[in-house]
Protein backbone atom coordinates (compact mmCIF):
# COMPACT_ATOMS: atom_id res chain seq x y z
CA UNK A 1 0.00 0.00 0.00
CA UNK A 2 1.27 3.32 -1.16
CA UNK A 3 0.99 6.44 1.12
CA UNK A 4 -0.08 8.20 -2.32
CA UNK A 5 -1.71 7.57 -5.54
CA UNK A 6 -1.68 10.18 -7.96
CA UNK A 7 -3.65 9.32 -11.21
CA UNK A 8 -2.21 11.99 -13.86
CA UNK A 9 1.65 12.02 -14.84
CA UNK A 10 1.82 15.67 -16.06
CA UNK A 11 4.13 18.65 -15.12
CA UNK A 12 1.64 18.56 -12.04
CA UNK A 13 1.38 15.09 -10.89
CA UNK A 14 4.79 14.96 -11.54
CA UNK A 15 6.23 17.72 -8.90
CA UNK A 16 3.64 16.44 -6.41
CA UNK A 17 4.93 13.18 -6.58
CA UNK A 18 7.98 14.43 -5.95
CA UNK A 19 7.28 16.61 -2.90
CA UNK A 20 5.41 13.84 -1.57
CA UNK A 21 8.73 11.67 -1.45
CA UNK A 22 10.83 14.47 -0.32
CA UNK A 23 8.98 14.41 2.31
CA UNK A 24 9.67 10.45 3.21
CA UNK A 25 6.07 9.02 1.73
CA UNK A 26 5.56 6.50 -0.45
CA UNK A 27 4.56 7.60 -3.87
CA UNK A 28 2.77 5.89 -6.83
CA UNK A 29 1.74 7.86 -10.37
CA UNK A 30 -0.96 5.79 -12.34
CA UNK A 31 -1.17 7.36 -16.39
CA UNK A 32 -2.81 5.98 -18.92
CA UNK A 33 -0.26 7.31 -21.65
CA UNK A 34 3.44 6.02 -22.67
CA UNK A 35 5.68 8.25 -22.58
CA UNK A 36 7.04 8.11 -26.74
CA UNK A 37 10.69 9.21 -27.76
CA UNK A 38 10.19 11.83 -30.40
CA UNK A 39 12.75 13.74 -32.75
CA UNK A 40 14.64 15.69 -29.88
CA UNK A 41 15.78 12.37 -28.57
CA UNK A 42 13.56 13.02 -25.14
CA UNK A 43 11.43 9.84 -23.95
CA UNK A 44 8.24 12.50 -22.29
CA UNK A 45 4.44 12.98 -22.66
CA UNK A 46 3.67 16.42 -24.75
CA UNK A 47 0.74 18.78 -24.35
CA UNK A 48 -0.45 21.69 -25.74
CA UNK A 49 0.48 24.67 -23.73
CA UNK A 50 2.42 27.78 -23.70
CA UNK A 51 5.45 26.79 -21.73
CA UNK A 52 6.20 29.99 -20.19
CA UNK A 53 7.52 29.48 -16.53
CA UNK A 54 7.03 32.01 -14.26
CA UNK A 55 9.49 32.47 -11.40
CA UNK A 56 7.50 30.91 -8.46
CA UNK A 57 7.47 28.13 -10.49
CA UNK A 58 11.25 28.16 -11.06
CA UNK A 59 11.23 28.37 -7.29
CA UNK A 60 9.39 25.25 -6.54
CA UNK A 61 11.33 23.71 -8.83
CA UNK A 62 14.63 24.17 -7.63
CA UNK A 63 13.28 23.79 -4.28
CA UNK A 64 12.24 20.35 -5.41
CA UNK A 65 15.91 19.32 -7.22
CA UNK A 66 14.95 19.29 -10.58
CA UNK A 67 17.10 20.03 -12.92
CA UNK A 68 15.83 21.31 -16.47
CA UNK A 69 18.90 20.33 -19.89
CA UNK A 70 18.94 24.45 -21.06
CA UNK A 71 18.94 22.93 -24.47
CA UNK A 72 15.13 23.38 -24.10
CA UNK A 73 14.73 26.45 -21.90
CA UNK A 74 15.72 29.77 -22.48
CA UNK A 75 14.90 32.63 -20.06
CA UNK A 76 12.66 35.36 -20.03
CA UNK A 77 12.79 39.04 -19.00
CA UNK A 78 9.14 39.89 -19.02
CA UNK A 79 5.43 39.99 -21.10
CA UNK A 80 5.17 42.54 -24.18
CA UNK A 81 1.64 42.95 -25.69
CA UNK A 82 1.30 44.20 -28.91
CA UNK A 83 -1.98 45.50 -30.09
CA UNK A 84 -1.70 47.32 -33.92
CA UNK A 85 0.72 49.81 -33.30
CA UNK A 86 0.46 50.00 -29.90
CA UNK A 87 3.22 48.23 -27.63
CA UNK A 88 3.13 47.89 -24.02
CA UNK A 89 6.06 46.09 -21.79
CA UNK A 90 6.41 44.82 -18.57
CA UNK A 91 9.63 43.40 -16.95
CA UNK A 92 9.56 41.36 -14.62
CA UNK A 93 10.69 42.61 -11.10
CA UNK A 94 9.65 39.12 -9.25
CA UNK A 95 12.44 36.95 -10.87
CA UNK A 96 13.17 36.19 -14.19
CA UNK A 97 10.90 33.54 -16.07
CA UNK A 98 11.94 30.31 -18.04
CA UNK A 99 10.59 29.25 -21.55
CA UNK A 100 10.65 25.47 -21.20
CA UNK A 101 9.75 23.31 -24.03
CA UNK A 102 6.99 21.07 -22.31
CA UNK A 103 9.02 17.75 -23.47
CA UNK A 104 12.29 18.79 -21.62
CA UNK A 105 10.41 19.79 -18.57
CA UNK A 106 8.80 16.73 -17.97
CA UNK A 107 11.53 14.48 -18.75
CA UNK A 108 13.43 16.25 -16.01
CA UNK A 109 10.84 15.91 -14.10
CA UNK A 110 10.57 11.91 -14.54
CA UNK A 111 14.30 12.27 -14.24
CA UNK A 112 13.98 13.59 -10.44
CA UNK A 113 11.10 11.39 -9.80
CA UNK A 114 12.43 8.23 -10.50
CA UNK A 115 15.68 9.02 -8.41
CA UNK A 116 13.52 9.98 -4.98
CA UNK A 117 11.97 6.00 -5.85
CA UNK A 118 8.27 6.90 -7.09
CA UNK A 119 7.03 4.49 -8.96
CA UNK A 120 6.26 5.49 -12.31
CA UNK A 121 3.19 3.37 -13.69
CA UNK A 122 2.44 4.22 -17.51
CA UNK A 123 -0.12 2.75 -19.66
CA UNK A 124 -2.52 1.75 -16.52
CA UNK A 125 -5.63 3.11 -16.84
CA UNK A 126 -7.73 4.15 -13.85
CA UNK A 127 -11.43 2.79 -13.86
CA UNK A 128 -12.99 3.67 -10.65
CA UNK A 129 -12.38 4.97 -7.35
CA UNK A 130 -12.73 2.89 -4.40
CA UNK A 131 -12.66 3.17 -0.58
CA UNK A 132 -9.14 3.54 0.00
CA UNK A 133 -7.23 3.50 -3.77
CA UNK A 134 -8.52 3.17 -7.10
CA UNK A 135 -9.14 0.23 -9.58
CA UNK A 136 -7.30 0.17 -12.60
CA UNK A 137 -6.79 -2.58 -15.62
CA UNK A 138 -4.46 -4.02 -14.17
CA UNK A 139 -6.38 -4.40 -10.62
CA UNK A 140 -6.91 -2.56 -7.30
CA UNK A 141 -4.35 0.01 -6.03
CA UNK A 142 -4.26 0.93 -2.62
CA UNK A 143 -3.07 4.23 -0.80
CA UNK A 144 -4.13 6.61 2.21
CA UNK A 145 -4.75 9.84 -0.60
CA UNK A 146 -5.75 9.80 -3.66
CA UNK A 147 -4.74 12.80 -6.10
CA UNK A 148 -6.47 13.24 -9.02
CA UNK A 149 -3.88 14.99 -11.29
CA UNK A 150 -5.27 13.98 -14.42
CA UNK A 151 -6.16 17.57 -16.07
CA UNK A 152 -9.19 19.78 -17.31
CA UNK A 153 -10.58 16.71 -18.75
CA UNK A 154 -9.79 14.57 -15.66
CA UNK A 155 -12.45 11.62 -14.63
CA UNK A 156 -11.40 11.25 -10.86
CA UNK A 157 -13.21 14.87 -10.34
CA UNK A 158 -16.48 13.19 -11.91
CA UNK A 159 -16.28 9.98 -9.91
CA UNK A 160 -15.61 11.98 -6.71
CA UNK A 161 -18.90 13.63 -6.89
CA UNK A 162 -16.85 17.16 -7.67
CA UNK A 163 -17.91 17.92 -11.47
CA UNK A 164 -19.69 20.65 -12.41
CA UNK A 165 -20.93 21.63 -15.99
CA UNK A 166 -19.09 24.14 -17.72
CA UNK A 167 -20.71 26.88 -19.31
CA UNK A 168 -21.68 26.74 -22.67
CA UNK A 169 -21.04 30.54 -23.69
CA UNK A 170 -17.47 31.84 -23.46
CA UNK A 171 -15.46 28.73 -23.83
CA UNK A 172 -11.62 28.96 -25.43
CA UNK A 173 -9.93 27.21 -27.33
CA UNK A 174 -6.17 26.85 -27.80
CA UNK A 175 -3.69 25.44 -30.85
CA UNK A 176 0.14 25.37 -30.28
CA UNK A 177 2.87 24.37 -32.70
CA UNK A 178 6.62 25.05 -32.55
CA UNK A 179 9.18 26.59 -35.31
CA UNK A 180 12.93 26.35 -35.86
CA UNK A 181 14.07 30.16 -35.82
CA UNK A 182 16.36 32.43 -33.61
CA UNK A 183 14.32 34.14 -30.79
CA UNK A 184 13.72 37.63 -31.42
CA UNK A 185 12.65 38.56 -28.56
CA UNK A 186 13.23 37.45 -24.79
CA UNK A 187 9.59 38.47 -23.74
CA UNK A 188 6.66 36.58 -24.19
CA UNK A 189 4.41 38.57 -26.78
CA UNK A 190 1.73 38.73 -26.43
CA UNK A 191 -0.32 39.93 -30.15
CA UNK A 192 -4.46 41.04 -30.00
CA UNK A 193 -6.92 39.68 -32.48
CA UNK A 194 -10.91 39.99 -32.76
CA UNK A 195 -10.53 36.16 -32.77
CA UNK A 196 -8.24 35.39 -30.08
CA UNK A 197 -4.30 35.94 -29.59
CA UNK A 198 -1.19 34.70 -30.54
CA UNK A 199 1.44 34.15 -27.74
CA UNK A 200 5.06 33.97 -28.66
CA UNK A 201 7.45 31.67 -26.01
CA UNK A 202 11.24 31.69 -26.79
CA UNK A 203 11.95 28.21 -25.80
CA UNK A 204 15.57 27.74 -27.01
CA UNK A 205 18.68 29.10 -28.57
CA UNK A 206 16.75 28.15 -32.00
CA UNK A 207 13.22 27.57 -31.17
CA UNK A 208 10.07 29.42 -30.12
CA UNK A 209 6.10 28.04 -29.40
CA UNK A 210 3.54 29.65 -31.19
CA UNK A 211 0.02 29.33 -29.22
CA UNK A 212 -3.33 30.95 -30.36
CA UNK A 213 -6.47 31.36 -27.95
CA UNK A 214 -9.45 31.50 -29.89
CA UNK A 215 -12.67 33.42 -28.36
CA UNK A 216 -14.82 30.74 -29.99
CA UNK A 217 -14.72 27.28 -31.50
CA UNK A 218 -11.07 26.79 -32.81
CA UNK A 219 -9.65 27.37 -36.63
CA UNK A 220 -6.52 26.12 -37.86
CA UNK A 221 -3.23 27.10 -37.27
CA UNK A 222 -2.42 28.35 -40.66
CA UNK A 223 -6.24 30.27 -40.64
CA UNK A 224 -4.81 32.04 -36.70
CA UNK A 225 -1.42 32.67 -38.24
CA UNK A 226 -3.14 34.70 -41.13
CA UNK A 227 -4.73 36.81 -38.84
CA UNK A 228 -1.06 38.23 -37.37
CA UNK A 229 1.08 39.37 -40.38
CA UNK A 230 3.84 40.87 -38.40
CA UNK A 231 4.03 37.66 -36.89
CA UNK A 232 3.35 35.42 -39.70
CA UNK A 233 6.15 37.76 -41.76
CA UNK A 234 8.80 36.93 -38.61
CA UNK A 235 8.14 32.78 -39.24
CA UNK A 236 8.39 33.28 -43.03
CA UNK A 237 10.29 30.01 -44.27
CA UNK A 238 10.60 28.58 -40.70
CA UNK A 239 10.32 24.81 -40.21
CA UNK A 240 8.23 23.10 -37.99
CA UNK A 241 9.67 21.83 -35.40
CA UNK A 242 6.59 20.08 -33.48
CA UNK A 243 2.99 18.57 -34.78
CA UNK A 244 -0.04 21.15 -34.08
CA UNK A 245 -1.77 20.24 -30.63
CA UNK A 246 -4.79 21.92 -29.09
CA UNK A 247 -6.75 21.85 -26.18
CA UNK A 248 -9.55 22.97 -24.67
CA UNK A 249 -12.50 24.07 -23.57
CA UNK A 250 -10.45 25.35 -20.61
CA UNK A 251 -13.40 26.44 -18.28
CA UNK A 252 -13.73 24.07 -15.55
CA UNK A 253 -14.93 24.77 -11.97
CA UNK A 254 -15.58 21.85 -9.16
CA UNK A 255 -17.56 22.00 -6.23
CA UNK A 256 -14.62 21.28 -4.01
CA UNK A 257 -11.09 20.41 -4.56
CA UNK A 258 -11.09 17.61 -1.86
CA UNK A 259 -13.39 15.33 -0.67
CA UNK A 260 -12.66 12.28 2.57
CA UNK A 261 -8.86 11.12 1.48
CA UNK A 262 -8.87 12.51 -2.26
CA UNK A 263 -7.98 15.88 -3.57
CA UNK A 264 -7.53 18.01 -7.06
CA UNK A 265 -5.04 19.58 -8.17
CA UNK A 266 -3.78 21.58 -11.22
CA UNK A 267 -5.99 21.86 -14.22
CA UNK A 268 -8.33 19.17 -12.73
CA UNK A 269 -9.01 21.54 -9.34
CA UNK A 270 -10.10 24.19 -12.08
CA UNK A 271 -9.27 26.25 -14.92
CA UNK A 272 -10.28 29.55 -16.42
CA UNK A 273 -7.93 30.40 -19.10
CA UNK A 274 -4.32 30.45 -20.03
CA UNK A 275 -4.40 33.90 -20.89
CA UNK A 276 -1.91 34.93 -17.89
CA UNK A 277 -0.04 32.58 -18.49
CA UNK A 278 -0.21 31.28 -14.59
CA UNK A 279 -1.23 26.89 -15.05
CA UNK A 280 1.77 25.69 -14.44
CA UNK A 281 3.01 28.13 -11.46
CA UNK A 282 -0.13 28.09 -10.11
CA UNK A 283 -0.20 24.06 -10.00
CA UNK A 284 3.00 23.58 -8.55
CA UNK A 285 2.23 25.89 -5.76
CA UNK A 286 -0.92 23.98 -5.11
CA UNK A 287 1.35 20.50 -4.87
CA UNK A 288 3.40 21.70 -2.42
CA UNK A 289 0.11 23.30 -0.32
CA UNK A 290 -1.53 19.73 -1.31
CA UNK A 291 1.67 17.56 0.20
CA UNK A 292 1.82 19.62 3.32
CA UNK A 293 -1.94 19.22 4.28
CA UNK A 294 -1.89 15.04 3.65
CA UNK A 295 1.51 15.98 6.17
CA UNK A 296 -0.89 17.05 8.60
CA UNK A 297 -3.64 14.47 7.72
CA UNK A 298 -6.22 16.94 7.02
CA UNK A 299 -6.89 17.94 3.46
CA UNK A 300 -9.27 20.94 4.38
CA UNK A 301 -5.46 23.06 5.24
CA UNK A 302 -5.79 22.41 1.48
CA UNK A 303 -8.74 23.30 0.46
CA UNK A 304 -8.44 26.73 2.20
CA UNK A 305 -5.43 27.59 0.98
CA UNK A 306 -6.11 26.52 -2.26
CA UNK A 307 -8.42 29.17 -2.52
CA UNK A 308 -6.35 31.70 -1.19
CA UNK A 309 -3.21 31.00 -3.85
CA UNK A 310 -5.79 31.10 -6.80
CA UNK A 311 -7.82 34.47 -6.04
CA UNK A 312 -5.53 37.08 -7.68
CA UNK A 313 -4.42 35.03 -10.58
CA UNK A 314 -8.37 34.21 -11.25
CA UNK A 315 -9.10 38.49 -10.80
CA UNK A 316 -6.56 38.80 -13.32
CA UNK A 317 -7.59 36.55 -15.77
CA UNK A 318 -11.30 37.42 -15.32
CA UNK A 319 -9.97 41.45 -15.83
CA UNK A 320 -7.78 40.43 -19.22
CA UNK A 321 -11.17 37.98 -20.33
CA UNK A 322 -13.81 40.51 -20.08
CA UNK A 323 -11.25 42.74 -21.80
CA UNK A 324 -10.31 40.69 -24.80
CA UNK A 325 -13.90 40.03 -25.68
CA UNK A 326 -14.53 44.31 -26.31
CA UNK A 327 -11.83 45.38 -28.90
CA UNK A 328 -12.12 49.27 -27.33
CA UNK A 329 -11.66 48.21 -23.98
CA UNK A 330 -8.67 46.19 -24.67
CA UNK A 331 -6.99 48.71 -27.12
CA UNK A 332 -7.67 51.21 -24.21
CA UNK A 333 -6.28 49.13 -21.44
CA UNK A 334 -2.86 48.27 -23.41
CA UNK A 335 -2.54 51.98 -24.28
CA UNK A 336 -3.04 52.80 -20.51
CA UNK A 337 -0.36 49.86 -19.53
CA UNK A 338 2.29 51.37 -22.00
CA UNK A 339 2.34 54.36 -20.22
CA UNK A 340 2.52 52.51 -16.69
CA UNK A 341 5.21 50.31 -17.25
CA UNK A 342 6.57 50.23 -13.59
CA UNK A 343 3.29 50.11 -12.58
CA UNK A 344 2.09 46.74 -14.88
CA UNK A 345 5.40 44.98 -13.54
CA UNK A 346 4.27 45.46 -10.00
CA UNK A 347 0.69 44.21 -11.11
CA UNK A 348 2.45 41.17 -12.81
CA UNK A 349 4.91 40.46 -9.67
CA UNK A 350 1.74 40.13 -7.50
CA UNK A 351 -0.09 37.69 -9.98
CA UNK A 352 2.46 35.50 -9.56
CA UNK A 353 2.54 34.76 -6.14
CA UNK A 354 4.71 37.74 -5.04
CA UNK A 355 2.71 40.11 -2.16
CA UNK A 356 5.52 39.73 -0.20
CA UNK A 357 8.02 41.52 -2.78
CA UNK A 358 5.36 44.86 -3.86
CA UNK A 359 2.32 45.84 -3.05
CA UNK A 360 0.17 47.48 -5.02
CA UNK A 361 -1.88 50.33 -3.90
CA UNK A 362 -5.21 50.97 -4.37
CA UNK A 363 -4.65 54.53 -6.05
CA UNK A 364 -2.05 53.00 -8.48
CA UNK A 365 -4.73 50.65 -10.54
CA UNK A 366 -7.50 53.48 -9.83
CA UNK A 367 -4.90 55.56 -11.86
CA UNK A 368 -4.87 53.00 -14.80
CA UNK A 369 -8.79 53.16 -14.56
CA UNK A 370 -8.63 56.84 -14.90
CA UNK A 371 -6.15 56.53 -17.69
CA UNK A 372 -8.75 53.77 -19.76
CA UNK A 373 -11.95 56.25 -19.18
CA UNK A 374 -9.56 59.31 -20.39
CA UNK A 375 -8.19 57.44 -23.61
CA UNK A 376 -9.01 59.00 -26.67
Amino acid sequence: MKDVLIVGGGPVGLVTAIAAASSGMKVCVLDRRVPGQDHLGLTSLDKACGEGLMSPALTVLKGLGVCIDPEGARPLLGIRYIDGATVAEAPFIDGEGLGVRRVYLHNALMERARELGVELRWGVRVDALLDGGVQTNRGPQLGRWVVGADGLKGRVRRWAGLETEPRPWNLRYGIRKHFVVAPWTDFVEVYWHEWGEAYVTPVGRRRVGIAFLCNDKIRSFDDMLRCFPALAERLAGAPSDSRTMGAGPFRHQPRAVQRGNLALVGDASGYMDAITGEGLSLGFRQALALVSAMQAGDLRLYEREHRRLGRIPIMMMAMLLETARHPRLRSRLIRALAHEPRLWSKILAVGHGAEHFTYVKPWELAWIGLRILLDR
